[in-house]
């Protein structure tokens, strides 16, 4: 029997490549200093990071936005910023990857908040030339990659205290998870082959250092093609190699993506442990891919989804 995660069903998004998170050292209030050199600095970065009139970029950006109770700020969002469902109600400045500066000075925004990886280059260009202040936030897909994507966002928001609120409510569920799913032993765990797309019989699928990849341990399984980089097109030979034992896709909730029924007719895929036995999971992409405040809940339920319970 076909296995599907009936997860929360949202909107549909193209997905969203994210790379790796750093820290924003965040300047605190600080006590009366000599030197007005000195001050005129903190006044500068103070109007660099004005958010009262805000636009995120990513879906896991405007998540925690919302997560640290200040979507008040919000003016607008992109396409893949689907969650929570009150951030659909704000204007939509496009795709991450294809955003329009026209579009988004029209909204006359303060500041940006952008996942890294949204563009394009000259859309940012224009962006900067009219001294919109554009912040990136950079995100490995792991644990800590996350809490120091909330530490990120609340320093740019100047809420601190609430960032290491929700840090450590984050956390402490992302640690619960994590550590249920290290107890399957490893001779247990099963292999999950990634399909990002399966048009015209072609196969791209997921490697290392990628979204999916980092889900996929996270819910304490093995990713069948770890042996390269990103994504790329897999022969029928490799899918085969591959042994995959589910495989696992985005539910984009439309007409767009390919059927189940299409995708165990391929031969390769037929040759399959998963296709053998119609093991396919599909999960909501922001949800599944977003690594946000959600992401514990994701592993969880993609966990369940794959070894059952």
């Amino acid at each position: 029997m076909t296995m599907r995660n009936n997860v929360r069903r949202i909107r549909p998004w193209q997905l969203a490549l994210t790379a790796a998170v750093m820290a924003l050292p965040l300047i605190t209030s600080a006590p009366a200093v000599k030197g007005i050199a000195f001050v005129r600095a903190v006044h500068a970065e103070d109007r660099r990071l004005d958010t009262s009139r805000l636009i995120s970029v990513g879906g896991d950006i405007t998540e925690i936005v919302y997560a640290l109770g200040e979507e008040s700020r919000l003016i607008a969002r992109d396409t893949t910023s689907t969650y929570p469902e009150a951030a659909l109600k704000l204007p939509n400045v496009g795709y991450m990857r294809a955003l329009s500066p026209e579009g988004i000075l029209a909204m006359n925004p303060t500041a940006i908040i952008a996942v890294e990886g949204s563009g394009p280059k000259e859309a940012l260009a224009v962006l900067k030339n009219a001294s919109v202040p554009f912040e990136t936030v950079p995100s490995p897909f792991t644990r800590d990659g996350i809490i120091a994507k909330i530490d990120r966002v609340g320093a740019l928001l100047g809420v601190p205290d609430k960032a290491k609120a929700l840090e450590g409510t984050v956390a402490a569920d992302l640690d619960a998870a994590i550590a249920d799913a290290e107890k399957r032993p490893e001779a247990e765990r099963k292999r999950v082959l990634f399909i990002l797309s399966a048009q015209n019989g072609r196969i791209m699928a997921s490697g290392t250092g990628t979204a999916a990849d980092g889900i996929i341990q996270l819910a304490g399984a093995v990713n069948a093609v770890g042996a390269f980089p990103g994504y790329k097109p897999l022969t029928d030979e490799a899918i085969i190699e591959a042994k995959p034992d589910i495989i696992l896709m985005m539910d984009r909730g439309d007409a767009a993506g390919t059927r189940n029924e299409d995708l165990l007719a391929q031969p390769a895929i037929a040759l399959t442990p998963a296709g053998e036995k119609k093991a396919i999971v599909r999960m909501d992409g922001i949800y599944l891919l977003g690594f946000g405040p959600r992401t514990a809940a994701a592993a969880r339920e993609l966990h369940a989804a794959i070894y059952g319970g």
